[in-house]
């Protein structure tokens, strides 16, 4: 979507009194241009989020849809479902509703690992917050729309807060194997 298109819908929400929604992306705080299904201002929207429950309710409708299309998982759903369709998704949002709910994390990885998802994989949800943003990045999650109440600059310098991990995962290497390549 080009910049002055961005600029006109920002505008028109503005209007409106809704404010545009701020995330992380990349390391960036930016204006989200991705509106979820539901929301006030979606149906004008040039980039969507749909629920795979209604991704599976209404499919031929959906095929027809000529705009960005995003879908947006819950904890339960099974991410293989996913799988003959992936490269149709330009965004995978995948859902943490509760601090405890911790299935999200799994999918993050599933996505990028065994469906090699190359698209934004975003994390939403109220449980989004910045004690989790660098963990979520170590999962494969490249985008947070932060929890109500959440401070993105805050939530960006989470990202960053470490550099070393117990878990492998890349691009960041485990705290073990650096402790073994100092011994030998």
């Amino acid at each position: 979507m080009g910049a002055a298109r961005r600029g006109r819908r920002n505008h028109r929400a503005h209007c409106r009194g809704l404010s545009p929604r701020h995330i992380l992306r990349r390391h960036e705080i930016v204006v989200d241009e991705w509106r979820h299904l539901g929301e006030e201002d979606a149906s004008d929207a040039d980039a969507l989020i749909v629920p795979l429950s209604e991704l599976r309710t209404n499919s031929a409708a959906w095929r027809e849809w000529r705009g960005r299309l995003g879908v947006r998982l819950a904890a339960a759903d099974n991410v293989e479902d996913l799988a003959d369709d992936i490269a149709r998704y330009a965004l995978v949002a995948v859902e943490f509703p509760n601090p405890s709910e911790g299935r999200g994390f799994s999918l993050g990885r599933l996505l990028r690992a065994r469906l090699r998802f190359k698209g934004e994989l975003r994390a939403v949800g109220a449980a989004v917050k910045q004690d989790k943003i660098f963990l979520l990045a170590r999962c494969g999650f490249d985008s947070f729309e932060l929890a109500a109440g959440e401070n993105p600059a805050e939530a960006l310098g989470a990202l960053h807060r470490y550099d070393v991990a117990y878990q492998p995962a890349e691009p960041h290497p485990a705290i073990k194997r650096q402790r073994f390549s100092s011994i030998g």
